[in-house]
This record gives C-alpha cells, structure tokens and sequence, in this order.
C-alpha cells in the first residue's frame, strides 16, 4: 500500500518514519488491532476499538480517541482507494531511553493497510513444546511483543504446519499465534475460556453469539482426537483444521464448522460494525 497514516498525518509509505528510540522499537512496548476491510468499509470497529482499549489499559498506555481512529481509517481507506484488505492500528509508548521506562514524549499511533492474505481453505496445525502463560501479566493482551509467536510459527512451518498451537501452563487448549480454536466433539462446538489464556478474539466473540458453542476447558490433546475443528480471525474467518501434528481429522470441515462458517458470512453480508 502507498500510504499510511501516522500522528494524525497521511503520509507516503516510503517518506513514512518512526523513530529509532521508538519504545515499540525497543522494548515491543504498544498494542494493536487487525481489521478485514469489507466492501470500502473496516468491519466490526466498535469491537475493536473497544477491545484496543483494554489492551492499551492492560498496558498502561493512553488510548487514542475512536472517532479520530475511525477518521484515520477512513483516510488510509480513502488515500489507498481498498474496497478489500486488511488494516492495523498500531499504538506504541513512543520515544523512550534505552531502557524499559517510558519517555515523555507521548504514544506513537500508526494505521496501516494492505491486502488480504490468501488463506488456504483447510490448514494443518503443529502443537508447540512452549506453555501460554494464563496467569502473566499480558496474558489476553494484544500486544505487539509477538516474539514468541514468531518462534512457535517458525516451528509449525518446519513441520509442514500453517499454524502453532499452544496449550497453557496447565495443559489446556489455548490458543494459535494469531487464532482462536474451536473444537467439534460428539455433536458439539467447544472453544476455550478466556481463563485458558487465549485472546478475546473479535471473530470468536462473534461466533460465540451467531452459533451454538460452549466455552469449556479441554485437554490440549483433545484437539488431535476431535471430530473437526477449525481456527478464527479476523483475516482467516473460519478456516477449518485439516489435521493436528499429522494426525488428519475425519472430517475439513466437519458440518460444525461449516454451518458456523455460514453463519459469519451471512453476518458480514448484513451487516459492517455488528
């Protein structure tokens, strides 16, 4: 995409700067939001925006303003001319020393776009040998300290995965690098709890109001046993589990998740910010 939008300004992508004592930069100090962008127009905002504010909350980073993010949007949308992709509002602590304090100099907001991925119609999935942390001080944040996630997809990738895993400290389901996970079983759609550890997914929380699903607690093995199964986000929607560290599942996709595939396509197609 050719421009972005940063501290209130749209910009050239290629005169786009940030500064190298950004906090962000340094210390993975900020959080962030992903958006599809559906028909010219960022989908579900409001939950986004909202739940953009608990992460910087969670943080201790002041929020920037909805109605001046949704004007930020639109500018990016406009200056770039989408009727699809993908956007990302990126909120940082700013300039900073070298260290883990915060400077004075305020937040860094960025807002980016740029295509959608073109995502498989099944994916297979590696569970990783790392435990999520559900009782850590980000745990449920959206934050941009994604170093973690990018060792466990590299994992996945060397096994012939499209997506990592994790359980929790307890050995429970929790959750992908970027997915939420639902699982099939005897007639029955289950996704972790929010306690597992795993984000509050917007796609998730959307589904879990269109369709039958139970959160419960599972056994992170039960995912390789399951009936079906498939991940959510934002850019992914519902993709359905081809199989789980090689074990293929009898069922891309199961009617489980193909009824609740429909179910958010239909919810898209009426409406943009449910």
């Amino acid at each position: 995409m050719t421009h972005v939008w940063i501290d209130g300004e749209v910009l050239d992508a290629e005169r786009a700067r940030v500064s190298p004592f950004d906090h962000g930069l340094l210390t993975g100090d900020g959080v962030f939001e992903t958006l599809c962008i559906y028909r010219g127009e960022p989908f579900a905002v409001r939950r986004h925006l909202e739940r953009l504010a608990l992460s910087a909350a969670a943080m201790r980073l002041p929020c920037p303003e909805p109605g001046l993010m949704r004007q930020a949007m639109a500018a990016v949308i406009e200056a770039n001319g989408l009727v699809t992709g993908r956007m990302r509002i990126t909120v940082t602590g700013g300039v900073a020393p070298l260290g883990s304090d915060r400077g004075s100099a305020g937040t860094t907001v960025i807002v980016s776009a740029g295509p959608l991925p073109g995502w498989p119609a099944t994916t297979d999935v590696v569970t990783v040998p790392w435990p999520r942390n559900e009782r850590g001080a980000l745990s449920g944040v959206k934050t941009i300290s994604y170093g973690e996630n990018v060792v466990a997809l590299a994992h996945a990738r060397d096994r012939g995965g499209g997506e990592a895993i994790f359980a929790n400290l307890v050995g429970n389901l929790c959750e992908g690098t970027g997915t939420n996970v639902f699982v099939g079983i005897g007639g029955r759609l289950i996704t972790p709890p929010l306690s597992a550890g795993c984000l509050a997914g917007v796609t998730r929380d959307l589904l879990l109001e269109v369709a039958d699903i139970v959160e419960q607690d599972l056994p992170v093995g039960s995912l390789a046993t399951a009936d079906e199964a498939f991940l959510t986000s934002s850019t992914r929607e519902v993709q359905p589990i081809r199989a789980v560290d090689g074990r293929i599942l009898p069922a891309a996709p199961g009617p489980l998740s193909a009824a609740a595939a429909a179910a958010f396509t239909a919810l898209v197609e009426r409406e943009l910010d449910p």
